[in-house]
């Protein structure tokens, strides 16, 4: 592992180098990949060199327990070799982490599908508080929402909302949402007090830029019908909503977000370019992983994969077992400890594999 840590940190320092370089400064292309690489490398390049530093403190501190200390020096000593001996081992787990291989796909935005499931108009309304909450976690990262399509009932629920979050992370922290949310509460229109169970369907996908897939006019079709509103009635007079179906795969993507057909297009086909893209990736991912299942979950959106419990105020993951009792907290976009519970299971799942 030293020596990868070593070309690592030599690579680092030659990047630092090329970014000097007037040549490279001058040419916007190679800066930015320069610069991203470094961006990179540069977590891992800083808990090395401090690594670096503490095993030497550490080394030198026992050198001198060796010699002749009165008591309260020794103690001093013994004092920092337990501290420097602490940090040594968490700067060696955390550089393990840092190590493990990276998603490709981890810095990209990210296109999400929520869908209202089983449950009819609770489930709508479900899938609208789902994203809410995902749109306010999304506020607290320093990302940009923007809608690209949305189906709505007649109480404000969504059978169907599509958006972009725009924001370099956005997947890696997003991945694991995909599969079925269920919830568990006493619906508005429900006049008995029983509680009712219904599931959202979430779908996460990396956005797909045009050197992930292209695709061809010939394999297009395209067609525009009018936007139309709640219950179905409409919005507009003019043909501005957009349809797009990939002939070859027989995926299609809408928007009729937007007032302009051109604006709409150009949405729906951002969307069918990530949702051709999604496909292919996880046909690619399946022939990698076909014998063996993550801790956390095949990402499946039909995989049930959390609870919301409204009435205990409980929301548990069921593939890591975590259960807390913060759901309003929660619900308010504060996702950010299941998150990153979720990310320290796959990490020590594929430390486990020895990945």
């Amino acid at each position: 592992m030293f020596d990868k840590l070593q070309a690592l940190a030599d690579r680092y320092e030659k990047l630092s180098e090329l970014l000097c370089d007037p040549d490279v400064a001058s040419d916007n292309k190679k800066l930015r990949e320069y610069s991203k690489e470094q961006s990179d490398l540069q977590p891992t390049y800083e808990a090395y060199n401090e690594y670096k530093q503490v095993s030497q403190d550490l080394e030198a501190a026992k050198e001198m327990q060796g010699e002749k200390l009165d008591d309260e020096m020794r103690e001093m000593v013994k004092m920092e070799i337990d501290e420097l001996s602490t940090r040594q081992k968490e700067l060696d787990d955390l550089i393990r982490v840092l190590m493990l291989p990276k998603d490709p796909n981890d810095d990209k935005n990210v296109i999400v599908e929520i869908r209202g499931a089983a449950g009819g108009d609770e489930a709508a309304l479900f899938a609208a508080d789902l994203y809410r909450m995902y749109t306010r976690f999304a506020d607290t990262q320093g990302w940009r929402v923007e809608l690209m399509d949305v189906n709505t009932n007649d109480l404000g629920g969504f059978k169907e909302v599509v958006f972009l979050i725009n924001g370099r992370g956005a997947y890696s922290k997003l991945k694991y949402e995909s599969g079925a949310h269920r919830v568990q509460r006493i619906p508005t229109t429900e006049s008995g007090g029983r509680i009712h169970t219904s599931t959202s369907t979430v779908a996460v996908m990396p956005e797909a830029e045009d050197f992930d897939i292209e695709i061809h006019d010939k394999d297009i079709r395209v067609d525009t019908f009018c936007s139309s509103g709640a219950g179905g009635q409409s919005v507009n007079t003019t043909k501005s909503a957009v349809r797009v179906t990939h002939v070859p795969t027989g995926i299609v993507a809408t928007c009729q977000d937007g007032k302009s057909q051109n604006s709409n297009k150009e949405k729906a086909l951002q969307v069918l370019r990530t949702r051709i893209f999604d496909m292919m990736r996880q046909e690619e991912e399946a022939k990698i992983s076909s014998e063996r299942k993550s801790k956390v979950g095949t990402g499946d959106r039909s995989e049930r994969i959390r609870t919301y419990n409204f009435p205990q105020s409980r929301v548990t993951d069921h593939r890591i077992g975590l259960t807390m009792h913060k759901l309003d907290q929660i619900m308010n976009g504060e996702i950010a400890d299941i998150v990153s519970a979720l990310t320290i299971a796959e990490q020590t799942d594929m430390m486990d594999r020895g990945e």
